[in-house]
């Protein structure tokens, strides 16, 4: 029986941008972004995942992470099921501050693409957000 995963992400904000990564479901041909970060590890704090998978992932040391909500996020992906519990951060980072906007950045250990889209293409649709309640914590943290 598949297990249920925790995770944490976060939500790096610049000029009206959000950093994710680029990703693409083959089964239902679905081109979408994901925030950054990954499983949480028996023992670790959620925040502090976070900081390390900011690190594993970009290389990037976070000066801050308040969280934003936690969400449940059942998917399918690859054709596969998934189950998350999502702890939603939103980060600020001095180096991801330094990174331009045209940028693209890489995964360091598999390689995905990571560029900072308008966050008005979320809000409108145009682009898809994940895991659940990405959107919507990238929605109340812009709101302020």
């Amino acid at each position: 029986m598949p297990a249920i995963r925790n995770i944490a992400v976060g939500l790096p904000v610049k000029d009206g941008h959000v950093l994710a990564l680029e990703g693409h479901d083959r089964s239902r041909e679905l081109d979408f972004l994901r925030a950054i970060g990954g499983g949480i590890e028996f023992g670790e704090t959620a925040a502090d995942a976070l900081r390390r998978e900011f690190m594993e992932e970009l290389g990037v040391a976070l000066d801050s992470a308040e969280p934003l909500g936690v969400f449940e996020n059942i998917f399918t992906y690859e054709g596969a099921p998934g189950h998350e519990i999502a702890h939603v951060f939103a980060v600020t980072s001095a180096e991801l501050d330094d990174v331009p906007l045209d940028a693209e950045l890489r995964i360091l250990d598999e390689g995905s693409p990571v560029r900072w889209v308008p966050i008005a293409d979320i809000a409108s649709g145009i682009r898809v957000l994940f895991p659940v309640g990405a959107p919507e914590s990238l929605r109340a943290l812009t709101a302020r």
